[in-house]
This record gives structure tokens, C-alpha cells and sequence, in this order.
């Protein structure tokens, strides 16, 4: 399980280098203001729990069980929560119109901040 947790840790921190410089270098100058700083706030997210990943995949508090759950918690509300922000920011630039899948956003960010939260309670029942 280790391995691949920090697999997904190292894909998903690169990910988000790539996406960050692609949207400084490429779609700055296509994106208003507003876009573009939610842009950034998705990549930012999306690194944050990359860092987040690498902690579990590399620590010993956590059984493979803890380990699993927060792994897809943490995967599904990177794709949720960031991937959303991606395609709601770039709307403008598609034919398609991503605002039907707004509400998803907020259910990507509950499964992060449950991943947190399982984190903390994991570490808190954890006294070694």
C-alpha cells in the first residue's frame, strides 16, 4: 500500500507543477482574473495533499486499513474538489459548459476535510 500511496503522492505533486506552469505560461493570458486565481487555488490544493499523501504512504502510525481509506479519500477529493475547479475556471474556453458540475466541488472538499479529520483522529487513538 505504501508504494502506492506515494506513487499517486509523486503523480499527483507533479500534476500539479505541470498544470501550474501550463496556466502561468498558457492560460494566463486567455483567463480573466477571477479564473485564473481559481485556477491556482485547485493546483494549490491539489500539492497540499500531495505533500498530504507523501506523510501517509511514509509514516508508521498508520495501518494499511487507516492507510487505504484516507488514499481514497484523499484521490477522490483531489479529483472532485481540483479537477472541478480546472474544468470550471477553463469554461469559458470550451464549448461545453462545466456549471452543471459545480455542485461537486463542495463534496471533492468534504472528502479532503474528512481525510484530515480521520488523519487527526488516527493520530489521536495512536499514543506510540
Amino acid at each position: 500500500m505504501e508504494r502506492k500511496i506515494i506513487l499517486l503522492a509523486s503523480l499527483i505533486g507533479g500534476m500539479a507543477v505541470l498544470l501550474g506552469a501550463f496556466a502561468a505560461h498558457g492560460l494566463k493570458p486567455l483567463l480573466s482574473v477571477s479564473a485564473f486565481d481559481s485556477l491556482g487555488t485547485g493546483i494549490r490544493y491539489q500539492m497540499y495533499h500531495a505533500f498530504l499523501l507523501f506523510y501517509i504512504g511514509s509514516t508508521s502510525r498508520l495501518n494499511n486499513k487507516q492507510q487505504s481509506l484516507l488514499y481514497k479519500l484523499i484521490l477522490s477529493g483531489i479529483l472532485l474538489f481540483s479537477g472541478s475547479i480546472y474544468l470550471l475556471s477553463t469554461n469559458d474556453l470550451t464549448s461545453f459548459n462545466f456549471k452543471v458540475i459545480g455542485f461537486v466541488t463542495p463534496l471533492g472538499g468534504l472528502f479532503l476535510i474528512s481525510s484530515w479529520a480521520l488523519l487527526f483522529s488516527y493520530n489521536l487513538r495512536n499514543k506510540s
